[in-house]
């Protein structure tokens, strides 16, 4: 229709003309309106192309939410690393309705709640640090911290198969392969993985398994969990040195660190 749209109007230009010269006057009129309806269609399809054409996508929402909110939690992104972060939301956001891996939210709230979230870590990850992420899921908080540090290394390590599947296909698809490895297993049946810095947001049975984490751990590493008042109060009776972050934007979200 686009393409067309001048010779359409050539057209019913014509064929007006020549009714108006041949034809009785309510014929004419019915041939001037069979060209409107023409004419107006052809213009509404290419309105709806170009608003449809404007709608910003996903990807450029979370830029934007990042952008905006990025300073609130003390973090500088570039432009590169916005567009990498988007590329993983989206990618991310074609796997979910298969996996489940978030729950569904908004362009903006997924840059709040979980990347800045995530990149709350980078001060805990001294240059060349090796994280460890148990219980990985949709990459978080990992994913997000290996495209803002490209000097950072990483262990992902996720029980279920299918979204170990997933992480390394996200780590491909974002060209940070060579940083990370994927073990599709319980980290109970590890060996200890060496790390800098061990991390979780979404284990099962978080109360159960956390004094295993904690033992699991290699004894130099710094714990980063993401938790609330209530674990911070937990962690506190046997380690007193624990600190926590109030997480930005979160009535109760901390971040809990316990260097040893």
């Amino acid at each position: 229709c686009r393409r067309s749209n001048g010779r359409r109007f050539k057209v019913c230009r014509v064929l007006t003309n020549q009714a108006r010269d041949r034809t009785p006057q309510p014929f004419v009129l019915i041939a001037q309106r069979l060209c409107s309806h023409v004419i107006f269609g052809c213009q509404r399809e290419i309105s709806l192309n170009r608003t449809a054409n404007e709608m910003p996508t996903a990807g450029e929402k979370l830029k934007d939410a990042l952008q905006r909110n990025a300073s609130i939690f003390g973090i500088e992104l570039n432009d590169q690393m916005r567009s990498r972060l988007a590329a993983y939301y989206e990618i991310l956001l074609k796997w979910n309705d298969r996996l489940h891996l978030i729950a569904p939210c908004s362009p903006a709230e997924f840059a709040v709640r979980h990347v800045l979230e995530s990149l709350l870590l980078l001060p805990y990850l001294r240059p060349g640090a090796r994280l460890v992420d148990v219980g990985s899921g949709a990459g978080l908080p990992a994913i997000p911290c290996l495209i803002a540090r490209s000097d950072v290394k990483a262990s992902l390590i996720e029980t279920s198969k299918r979204k170990a599947i997933f992480l390394r296909e996200a780590l491909r698809h974002l060209n940070i392969q060579e940083q990370a490895d994927v073990i599709a297993s319980r980290f109970e049946e590890l060996n200890a993985v060496p790390a800098d810095v061990v991390t979780s947001r979404a284990l099962d049975r978080f109360a159960e398994t956390l004094p295993k984490l904690i033992a699991w751990a290699p004894r130099q590493s710094t714990l980063a969990l993401f938790g609330n008042e209530r674990l911070r109060a937990q962690l506190k009776q046997q380690w007193p040195q624990v600190k926590a972050q109030r997480i930005p934007k979160s009535d109760r979200r901390l971040l809990i660190i316990i260097e040893r």
